[in-house]
């Protein structure tokens, strides 16, 4: 069985530390931070019948707006906000809002998306219920996150926070997140453990209010949010807030993975996005299929960032684009999560099958790899490729969600967003995080 890669990503030791805090302070903060973020990059334009090694951009070239350092808006569009509101705010304006954002390796600091975090729990009046794989943020991170939770609570917001914990079973194979529940438990919130055996409660969500969602790949913690590609979104809209409502409920009642994704995939548009949310295990299966049909159909283009892609219909379907050799398919991988994943096929014999189609998929299309740093028991940095992004034409799928098996059968979440220049700007992510990275090779001959 395949590494889940945040499993792997889950033993840096960092941690909330709960003693009283101020926010981040130092160059550049303050209040003059949101004057300087909003630098508008314009996107280039490609010429027609460039090829996907030719879109590469230059290391540096980034479509979308720049907030500071590598935390850069992929999109947003804010549906009846009053005119002059700071969009960097989230308790300004009014309506609905999709808001995307990417974050790089080294290209922003964890102060910027604590900030980011807090001013989303800064707007809650009612309720905040959060799902989160892994928690570890020391202070002063910690404290600008914690100090919101707190002050929420003392105006009567209700919170609750839903965690992974899993049981004993070999660290080398599946190290275990470092959330400490006795740390959370000095906050003023309601937690609750939800087991991660046989599979894992894998969400990087929370819910505000009932009627906006802050999803997408990255955990709460200090290398999520400076080492590793990430991509996160803000979502206003009472029918999406709803769904993860429900999903929250379900693992809330049960504590169990198994019992939960299976909260429909209902579309909605905020404003004039299309937008679905899904959840598994419930829908793992379908939501797979979804992925690869869109995928297959794709007449312009296709750009995948995930660590691993050891999906069967995601495989099958890009093993069949491989073999037309015209298609413009190309992505980026974890390079030691994957040569993790062709030892263990080769050494298990069960998915030994699989070895061909992953390899023709990465040496045949032009993906790269990300020369991460293994995990390690003793600790160390969590630099991995850790993106979790399909972009199919004008369709994004964005959220928790591996294109793997064990995607399949854990508590995950996505975005299925139609929305043609959020499409443009998250495939000029892709790209340029491939352009950074080594081609990614197939299995080490032995």
């Amino acid at each position: 069985m395949a590494v889940d890669p945040d499993r792997a990503a889950a033993a840096s030791g960092e941690r909330i530390r709960l003693r009283p805090g101020r926010q981040l302070h130092g160059p550049g903060s303050g209040p003059g931070r949101d004057r300087r973020l909003l630098v508008v990059v314009r996107r280039p334009r490609l010429g027609p019948g460039r090829g996907p090694r030719s879109r590469l951009p230059r290391p540096g070239q980034l479509h979308g707006d720049r907030l500071g350092g590598g935390l850069r808006r992929a999109h947003q569009r804010r549906i009846g906000s009053r005119r002059g509101a700071r969009v960097s705010d989230d308790r300004e304006g009014a309506g609905e809002a999709l808001d995307v954002w990417t974050l790089s390796d080294g290209g922003q600091s964890a102060g910027q998306v604590a900030e980011r975090v807090a001013g989303f729990v800064r707007a809650a009046s009612e309720s905040l219920d959060l799902a989160l794989y892994d928690v570890r943020l020391p202070d002063p991170v910690g404290s600008t996150v914690a100090d919101e939770l707190r002050a929420a609570h003392e105006r009567g917001v209700s919170i609750r926070l839903a965690y992974n914990v899993d049981s004993e079973r070999p660290p080398a194979l599946h190290p275990p997140p470092e959330t400490k529940p006795e740390i959370l438990e000095e906050l003023p919130i309601e937690t609750r453990a939800i087991p991660g055996e046989p599979d894992l409660m894998h969400h990087k969500y929370a819910v505000r209010d009932g009627s906006a969602v802050l999803t997408g790949s990255a955990n709460w913690t200090i290398d999520s949010w400076t080492r590793q590609e990430n991509v996160m979104a803000l979502v206003e809209n009472g029918h999406v807030g709803e769904r993860y409502r429900a999903n929250f409920e379900e693992l809330w009642s049960t504590r169990q993975v198994e019992r939960s994704g299976f909260v429909g995939p209902d579309p909605t548009r905020v404003g004039e996005a299309e937008v679905r949310a899904w959840f598994t295990p419930g829908n793992g299966e379908e939501l797979s299929q979804r992925i690869a049909g869109s995928i297959g159909g794709a007449r312009r283009r296709v750009r995948i960032a995930s660590p691993v892609i050891t999906s069967g219909p995601v495989l099958a379907t890009l093993n069949e684009l491989a073999g037309r050799g015209r298609a413009d398919v190309a992505g980026v991988v974890d390079g030691p999560q994957v040569a993790t994943v062709f030892e263990q096929w080769a050494e298990n014999g069960v998915s030994e099958w699989k070895i061909p189609l992953l390899a023709k998929a990465l040496t045949e299309l032009p993906f790269s790899a990300k020369p991460s740093t293994p995990w390690r028991p003793d600790g160390g940095v969590h630099d991995f490729m850790h993106a979790k992004l399909t972009v199919a034409d004008d369709t994004v799928f964005l959220g928790s969600f591996n294109l793997s098996r064990s995607g399949e059968q854990n508590a995950e979440n996505m975005l299925e967003i139609h929305d043609p220049a959020l499409a443009e700007s998250l495939a000029g992510f892709v790209d340029e995080v491939r352009a950074r990275y080594p081609a990614a090779a197939g299995p080490a001959r032995g």
